[in-house]
């Protein structure tokens, strides 16, 4: 990278963003927390580590007005990268919740259906593998089958044709992650995954320079 990007961690009241913030510091980006939607115009590209349920996650984006922006952002075609509830709340709507997603891709979030041998949440490393080509910038220095740190009870199931998507097995397989033009997302943590999931992140960044 040329130079720093600007990215801003989206914080809606809940969990710890220490982690994410390093981890893009440590990539040379200048990272910092965003609350509110004013602060969007000071960066370069979203990243939203959303934790807790999707109920209290939607209700906390609606109260301080972040839903709408996160929509407008992602539409115009602005950076953007999420990560577990960060991807659920793009969709329609959850099992986990009465509340209404986004909408900004077509789908829902359902609950695993897993037989007793198999516990819920998926919890710990799992593989991924991609539908994106080898060349796609995203999946720079990454093959099919690298493992990354999960921790879920509920997983999208993607109704949305535009989405180049990346698959895991539990139980069943099931979409880990999305990407669409500038819009990335995954179920599993890259700021848990070790140097799997830096390179992650060291492509978003790549991706926006």
């Amino acid at each position: 990278m040329n130079a720093a990007r600007k990215i801003g961690i989206i914080d809606y009241g809940t969990g710890n963003l220490r982690s994410v913030v390093k981890a893009f510091e440590f990539l040379g980006a200048e990272a910092g927390i965003i609350t509110e939607p004013s602060e969007f115009e000071e960066v370069e590209a979203l990243v939203f580590p959303g934790q807790g349920t999707f109920d209290q996650c939607i209700r906390a984006l609606r109260k301080s007005a972040l839903d709408e922006a996160l929509i407008r952002w992602i539409e115009l075609g602005k950076p953007y990268f999420g990560i577990c509830l960060g991807l659920q709340v793009l969709f329609e709507r959850s099992e986990e919740g009465e509340q209404e997603g986004l909408g900004i891709f077509s789908g829902h979030v359902k609950r695993f259906s897993l037989p007793e041998s198999l516990k819920i949440p998926h919890m710990g490393w799992n593989g991924v593998d991609w539908e994106l080509p080898p060349e796609d910038p995203m999946r720079l220095g990454l093959e099919n089958g690298d493992q990354f740190y999960f921790v879920h009870s509920y997983h999208i199931t993607n109704e949305d044709e535009r989405l180049d998507v990346m698959k895991t097995n539990y139980g069943y397989p099931f979409t880990s992650g999305i990407s669409f033009e500038n819009c990335f997302a995954t179920q599993f943590h890259p700021e848990k995954s070790q140097a799997k999931g830096l390179q992650i992140y060291r492509n978003f960044l790549e991706k926006i320079s």
